[in-house]
């Protein structure tokens, strides 16, 4: 039997379902339309990953409606935004070794090389 929950907790949840959704396709497009491999690095690992800390944050409010702590979600989260950066800097610098080039461009101040 599925249990109703307060119209206040339907709104919140309903809520974080919607912003992650939101962040989740801003990060998407992002990964398609930017033009370089630093850009492209960019957007997965902020937007996606709020967009999937949103999502994550509507299942423990629902996982504690029915009455469980959600801890499997909590978890989830963490291990999340604890890797996500770590793995995107480490792209990054491999990126750099390999002299990846970059289609940014150059601020008004710095000559070109």
């Amino acid at each position: 039997m599925l249990n109703t929950l307060p119209l206040w907790a339907e709104i919140t949840l309903a809520a974080l379902l919607v912003v992650g959704g939101v962040f989740t396709l801003v990060g998407s497009i992002g990964l398609v339309r930017f033009d370089d491999f630093y850009m492209r690095l960019h957007a997965p690992t902020k937007a996606a990953t709020l967009g999937a800390g949103g999502v994550l944050l509507a299942s423990m409010g629902w996982a504690w409606a029915q009455g469980r702590p959600g801890v499997h979600e909590l978890l989830i989260t963490l291990f999340l935004f604890v890797t996500a950066p770590v793995s995107a800097n480490l792209m990054a610098q491999a990126a750099l070794h390999l002299r990846v080039p970059s289609r940014a461009p150059l601020p008004p101040d710095q000559p070109s090389a």
